[in-house]
């Protein structure tokens, strides 16, 4: 009964709002066709732009303008509202020019000091009038103060809930963002669209009705206790998880049944086994395929035979093998008379890959070929060609294999590698090189494990394969926490490593805000290393440098030429010198979980014992932040990919965990996947309900929830 009581007052209050302020329920769609107000921009570069965005759009917290205090009752620092009459007004000239108000509310006084101000204003606040301001209690030589306050007339009704505070932009006002919303609220759709009786189907708890919990949610009664808002714990917070994980669901689903509609060509006909190349392959391999290799070879073997798009995704931990993988799915593809192409985020990664894969696969009579952005136009118009003909069986490089003027002959498995730093765009771009009508097959790469819950959710539409097995022989990282000011103990320990012939990388962390910064700083561990080790070889390397000399200091290292590499990120994943035996990762409480992860195991790659220096700073703060503390604590006690993946997660949400995946969108923007697993197993159970039972109120229901965004959780 008190929910359908709830219901009917908030319509009455909603179009009690509206009655009063016609304005606010004026169209705030912006057409394109008309010219936009600086304010209607706003709202398009928010991504406002239907009726359910503004009633999606929640308060990011609330103000209590519901009550007024009196001021005996305040403390300093207190955000309150006062009534009282002006007793005295004033505009002071000497020095900065300001409006002095003093208010009287019967149980002492307070000044209002305004910087900025019209004549209105101070007609409004003459000696008599009666008003209503709210502000922060600051205390001064003139007793209690407001800066600024919001000012209005004591004659205008107290709001019946607390006022929202939105997310917003500049030359958007609090103001007329509100009157958007209240219009948006008023226009959009908000009828359920799947019948209560199958939402509420086993589900944690009775749902709120949309409508009543989104109302809620802008407008809360006073009495609500805040905290269940803040921590999204209050059952219209649970509506809205649950739809939009349901909303999720059914769009993964609908990715993995549209896949199985469409074409690929057929690659393998019996297994491993009866392919040729591949078993040459294995055969001249320098080390055996561990078992958990051999069992993702199969399934990618299984899906390779079969005339529906493989979309698959290949993780393992740094190390484990995923390279080896890749080229016998190569050689699946080129038995087949099939070109396959391999893309790689950086020109350094692209170049060890094409170097391996040449190694392995020259002898057996394939042709790769080489492309990358930043060729001489010679070879690569060479490239091009022996791409366009069917010569180049497999095509190894960067984003530049997507390039319009790439144009292969017989296209029919694109392999790409720690897919989450692609773009959305760009990994569409090389699964849309049809041939004959065909898709080819997809398999993506990553060294970043993917924990249960984001595989139950972002990832719900790929077929995953697990390398959960490290190659025979592999000694341990050693993994050390260091302060800075120890930082001559561990150039003394490179001297030694240096002594017996090992290499060492010296990381020095992006600086996002200035590449001039980035690059300094490690222009300058260059230096004092270079002085510190006379006789030493060290290098440079960082993203600015031309693509030639990039490759000439990566030559030196891999040669064992040079003894010490200082570098920026470039070399997070892929790179691959067994001979470098130490990594000493600069300022290591600013790099995420899984960079750090990524950057140890560049170690620990050849028989030496291998050690990861973690040098941190707290700078001028006595002790460092606690995400930085969980992050480092984390890299001392884990060496596993899994677990460090599952506490980088809980650290820091999915929405940085995914990385580019959603170009850099956040898909899911009121669930967590973690916290809120029970609703995401929920989801998961009734998705497949309701798209073999409502299918268009499925449709409907993903329409509201994610628009546009649906395709990029297919990518």
């Amino acid at each position: 009964m008190g929910t359908i009581f709830f219901t009917f007052a908030s319509i009455v209050r909603l179009s009690l709002i509206s009655r009063q302020n016609p304005a606010m329920t004026q169209s705030f769609e912006t057409p394109s066709a008309k010219i936009l107000t600086g304010p209607q921009k706003a709202l398009r570069k928010l991504g406002l732009n239907r009726p359910i965005d503004l009633a999606l759009h929640l308060p990011m917290r609330y103000e209590d303008e519901t009550r007024v205090v009196k001021l005996r009752d305040v403390r300093e620092g207190d955000v309150a509202q006062i009534e009282g009459w002006v007793s005295h007004c004033d505009v002071r000239l000497g020095g900065v020019r300001q409006l002095l108000v003093t208010l009287d509310d019967g149980s002492g006084t307070c000044l209002l000091r305004f910087f900025t101000f019209y004549p209105s204003l101070q007609k409004n606040l003459a000696p008599g009038k009666s008003i209503r301001v709210r502000g922060e209690i600051k205390e001064g030589f003139a007793g209690m103060t407001m800066m600024h306050p919001v000012v209005k007339s004591a004659t205008s009704e107290l709001p019946k809930s607390l006022t929202p505070i939105y997310p917003s932009v500049a030359g958007l006002p609090q103001a007329y963002l509100r009157r958007a919303i209240l219009g948006g609220l008023e226009r959009a759709d908000l009828d359920n669209a799947i019948p209560d009786e199958i939402l509420n189907k086993n589900a944690l708890q009775r749902l709120w009705p949309l409508r009543e919990a989104l109302l809620f949610l802008h407008y809360p009664v006073p009495d609500v206790a805040l905290a269940t808002l803040e921590d999204r714990s209050h059952p219209a917070w649970q509506r809205l998880k649950a739809e939009e994980l349901l909303a999720q669901q059914i769009s993964q689903l609908q990715s993995r049944r549209g896949r199985a509609s469409r074409q690929a060509p057929m690659l393998a006909q019996a297994g491993v086994t009866r392919l040729a190349l591949a078993q040459q392959l294995l055969k001249q391999l320098p080390f055996a395929l561990t078992r958990a290799q051999t069992r993702v070879v199969d399934e990618i073997a299984q899906d390779l035979a079969r005339c529906v798009p493989m979309h698959r995704l290949l993780q393992g931990d740094v190390g484990a093998g995923k390279t080896v993988v890749a080229a016998l799915a190569a050689t699946m593809c080129i038995d087949a008379n099939r070109q396959c192409a391999l893309m790689a985020p950086t020109e350094i990664l692209a170049t060890q890959h094409f170097a391996k894969l040449v190694s392995w696969l020259a002898p057996l009579g394939i042709c790769t070929a080489w492309l990358t952005g930043k060729q001489k136009a010679k070879e690569r118009r060479e490239m091009l060609a022996l791409i366009a003909s069917g010569q180049a069986h497999l095509v190894v490089g960067t984003h530049a294999l997507i390039t319009e003027n790439v144009t292969f002959r017989q296209l029919a498995l694109v392999i790409i590698d720690e897919q989450h730093r692609f773009g959305v765009a760009q990994r569409l771009a090389l699964r849309s090189k049809l041939q004959d009508g065909q898709e080819p097959h997809l398999l993506m790469m990553t060294a970043t494990p993917i924990p249960r819950t984001l595989a139950m959710s972002y990832y719900a539409d790929l077929d995953v394969s697990t390398i959960d097995e490290l190659p025979a022989g592999r000694i341990p990282i050693v993994t050390k926490l260091i302060h800075e000011s120890r930082r001559d103990e561990v150039v003394a320990r490179i001297r030694v490593q240096i002594a017996q012939g090992r290499q060492i990388y010296w990381v020095c962390p992006l600086i996002e805000e200035s590449e001039a910064l980035d690059l300094t700083n490690a222009t300058q561990i260059h230096e004092k290393l270079s002085a510190a080790l006379p006789g030493v070889m060290v290098g440079l390397l960082h993203s600015r440098m031309p693509s030639v000399e990039k490759k000439a200091v990566m030559d030196l290292f891999f040669a064992g030429q040079m003894g010490v590499l200082v570098s920026t990120t470039v070399i997070e994943v892929g790179v691959d010198v067994p001979n470098a035996s130490l990594m000493v990762i600069e300022h290591a409480e600013r790099f995420g979980l899984s960079q750090l992860h990524q950057l140890r195991g560049r170690v620990g790659r050849g028989a030496a014992a291998s050690a990861c220096v973690l040098l941190y700073s707290s700078g001028d703060a006595p002790r460092l932040g606690q995400a930085a503390r969980e992050r480092l604590k984390a890299m001392l006690e884990s060496g596993d990919g899994f677990e460090i993946a599952r506490r980088d997660l809980e650290i820091r949400g999915p929405g940085e965990f995914m990385g580019s995946r959603q170009s850099g969108d956040a898909m899911l923007r009121f669930a967590d996947v973690v916290e809120d697993i029970a609703w995401l197993d929920w989801a998961r159970q009734l998705a497949p309900v309701l798209l073999d039972q409502y299918p268009l109120l499925a449709q409907q229901h993903v329409q509201r929830w994610l628009g546009g965004k649906a395709e990029f959780l297919k990518a």
